[in-house]
């Protein structure tokens, strides 16, 4: 039976989870963005302590990948490829708007937007199934209103400019991501061994960090 641990610290709330088969799902969570580094293994030690199973015993890490922040993520998915080399077990990431979005019910068209900087958002758009209208990928504001049609409900972590109209769906960007949402997705992967490669794998920024030239002597 598959063991999947979840890593998610792509935003303000490290979440952390074990799930084995036929057994209650875990999950404990750290609310201080900044100790995410210091205190992800030990949370992980605890949880594998509370479930009475060892690492050696997990079948695959699953990590949300981003975008989100940079910190958080280079943190999570740096722990995540240590314990997948170290047991040699499969990695898969995932896209967090695409975790967002399988946590809405389905059945109608949705559009996930997250706020990246003052009027810069990372975007996909998805059909009622939830496959990509539009793929992921970081906008401006001025390029919202051209991109979702006004049908189109938009799940968003920041209120969106007024001149929008569609209908939005504001969440607590401080909650991780939904678990038992993500839990069928890391399934279906694992069942048809669609991995990611542990070595080469790198977070889903999807824009370049933002950096300033040094100031001259």
């Amino acid at each position: 039976m598959a063991s999947f641990l979840f890593i998610d610290t792509s935003a303000a709330v490290a979440t952390i989870a074990l799930h084995q088969k036929g057994l209650p799902l875990l999950q404990l969570h750290h609310h201080q963005a900044m100790e995410q580094a210091s205190v992800l293994s030990l949370l992980i030690e605890e949880l594998c302590q509370k479930a009475n199973i060892s690492l050696a015993k997990l079948s695959a890490i699953c990590v949300c990948a981003g975008p989100g922040s940079y910190t958080g993520l280079r943190v999570g998915l740096s722990t995540a490829k240590g314990i997948a080399y170290a047991l040699d077990i499969p990695l898969l990431l995932f896209n967090r708007l695409d975790l967002l979005a399988a946590a809405s019910a389905p059945g109608r068209e949705l559009a996930v937007v997250l706020q990246a900087r003052k009027e810069e958002y990372f975007l996909a758009h998805y059909a009622a199934d939830r496959s990509l209208v539009l793929d992921h990928q970081h906008v401006f504001a001025a390029d919202l209103a051209t991109l979702l049609p006004a049908s189109v409900p938009v799940l968003c972590d920041h209120p969106l400019p007024a001149a929008l109209p569609n209908q939005q769906l504001v969440f607590d960007a401080q909650n991780g991501i939904s678990i038992p949402h993500w839990l069928p997705l890391a399934e279906a992967r694992y069942a048809a061994a669609d991995f990611d490669d542990t070595a080469y794998s790198e977070p889903f920024y999807l824009k370049a960090a933002y950096t300033t030239l040094p100031k001259p002597r």
